[in-house]
């Protein structure tokens, strides 16, 4: 029994990381087609559902890649992912950590 949770946990995360990636590339296909002819920003609220898709769903991917890869490994490891996941998902929701990132990047 000491493995097959893991395996399972492991395919769970697997196939939750198929279908968010493909949900995640079409999302960003129709902003991108969005941006050119405007259809889905004439639908505040079936825009707004796509921006935050886009918005946050690169890093729910990441994370639940990670969870997949991290499960595999030692239980150490596992909880520092899940400690460093928690200070990532916290700080999201401080105002101002996103412009502060950003600020790193020069802007000429």
């Amino acid at each position: 029994m000491g493995k097959n949770w893991k395996n399972t946990l492991s395919k769970v995360f697997d196939i939750l990381g198929e279908i968010l990636a493909v949900v995640y590339v079409v999302v960003f296909a129709l902003l991108l087609i969005d941006a050119q002819w405007s259809f889905i920003s004439n639908v505040d609220w079936l825009y707004a559902i796509f921006k935050g898709i886009w918005f946050y769903g690169a890093f729910v991917i990441a994370a639940i890649v990670g969870l997949e890869a991290m499960v595999k490994r030692n239980f150490l490891f596992f909880i520092i992912f899940l400690a460093l996941l928690a200070i990532c998902v916290i700080f999201i929701f401080f105002p101002g950590t996103y412009e502060n990132l950003l600020s790193f990047i020069p802007s000429n």
